[in-house]
């Protein structure tokens, strides 16, 4: 098979084409939907996750430990595949805790964060043994009573809101008032009472927010998280085991976006390393990604059921929408809606026209692409979002106007 590297959008994508056909896996896509027998589907690639990972792992300084954030992409295929490849995992729900059990991790190499877990949730986490992100005082005296009535000592971390953010991100979780994590003025008191508890202290997580593509602004917060971590420390009477100083690592998703330079930022941490080294020479220094690991593994896949003209715009009308992929659609935190990469994935290199690409549902919001050039394209014919490997299916208001749910399938 003559392949090539498809590049779209000026996005590199890891995919190949053979002729007019999208392949994933050493397979034409068409083969995949005909031998699952429907659309719409998300599809995603073991060789692209693994070589992102992979290709990460020779950045990566010596004893920094990598961890996948479950709720990125929570299929059990793909988290079983992961946890081979990586260090750990991180949850935040109780089905992502069962998932990431089953997917054969150690427990103590399982965290939880999240606020508002419930006693069941904290029950399941602290009879499993792994670490707890304590988000609040309320959440630690269920923890103590849990830990005092079941007669298990519990493994916890605090989550520290730090008092700085992380600037040009997609999504920030600190900086100001958050309902995540304890506010870092706060944090020694509930160190005390940490250590007068008798639990297993962990450490600490400090997460500023996600879908970055600038490395100086994730070299800048991951500077300030070990400063602010080193100050913790001094407060904290025990000794600090884990370190979890988040990700942030964006993807590209539209024209314009530029892929993170993930070198100068290793290059950077290795130097946090030396300089830390005498305060955290016996931690463990946990790199938590999600999305940057399986983002552009992923593809949306839907077949065209309708070509329509509606006073002048030519609209494909599709089997799938934003019930199955809302963050492609721009209703997933978009303050301006921005169409994601997408192509016709039988049709690559053909002749163009103009169209919309719209979903099956009665709301004016679903549309996947709006006045895009792409290949011409018929009934049957099959649309591709890229781009779709996080934040995709488990984002996405699945029952909403009850109609079927996608497949998802790891190829």
């Amino acid at each position: 098979m003559n392949t090539t590297e498809l590049r779209h959008y000026s996005l590199q994508g890891p995919f190949a084409v053979d002729g007019p056909h999208l392949v994933i896996g050493g397979t034409r896509l068409v083969d995949i939907v005909a031998q699952c027998g429907k659309t719409p589907l998300y599809l995603y690639s073991r060789d692209i996750i693994r070589n992102r990972i992979r290709e990460l792992r020779k950045l990566l300084p010596t004893g920094v430990r990598l961890h996948y954030a479950v709720k990125a992409n929570p299929m059990q295929a793909v988290v079983d595949l992961i946890a081979q490849n990586v260090d750990g995992l991180d949850v935040a729900s109780g089905r992502e805790l069962s998932t990431a059990l089953r997917s054969g991790m150690p427990s103590a190499d399982i965290s939880f964060a999240g606020p508002g877990k419930s006693e069941q949730e904290l029950a399941d986490a602290i009879a499993a043994g792994i670490t707890l992100n304590v988000e609040s005082d309320t959440e630690f005296a269920r923890i103590a009573e849990i830990s005092r009535t079941t007669g298990r000592t519990a493994n916890v971390a605090l989550r520290i809101n730090p008092d700085f953010e992380l600037r040009a991100s997609g999504i920030k979780v600190s900086g100001g008032p958050q309902p995540f994590g304890v506010d870092a003025e706060t944090a020694p008191t509930l160190l005390e009472k940490i250590a007068a508890s008798g639990m297993h202290f962990m450490g600490f997580h400090i997460f500023s927010g996600s879908q970055t593509l600038r490395a100086e602004t994730i070299i800048e917060v991951q500077e300030k998280t070990f400063a602010l971590a080193g100050q913790l420390s001094v407060h904290a009477g025990m000794p600090v085991r884990r370190l979890n100083i988040g990700g942030g690592f964006g993807i590209p998703y539209f024209p314009g976006d530029t892929p993170l330079e993930v070198r100068p930022v290793m290059e950077n941490l290795k130097t946090l390393l030396e300089r830390y080294h005498e305060k955290f020479a016996r931690t463990e220094i946990v790199l938590e990604l999600g999305r940057y690991l399986v983002g552009e593994a992923g593809l949306y896949v839907m077949r065209i059921t309708d070509r329509k003209i509606s006073r002048g715009t030519l609209y494909l009308v599709c089997d799938g929408g934003l019930h199955h992929h809302l963050a492609a659609s721009g209703n997933f935190g978009q303050a301006i809606r921005r169409n994601y990469p997408v192509t016709i994935g039988n049709r690559i290199g053909e002749r163009t026209e103009n169209v919309s690409v719209v979903g099956p549902l009665c709301t004016s919001l679903d549309i996947l692409a709006k006045d895009m050039d792409l290949p011409k394209a018929d009934i049957g014919d099959l649309v591709v979002v890229f781009q779709s490997g996080a934040y995709g299916y488990t984002a996405s208001p699945l029952n909403f106007l009850s109609h079927p749910e996608p497949s998802e399938i790891l190829v």
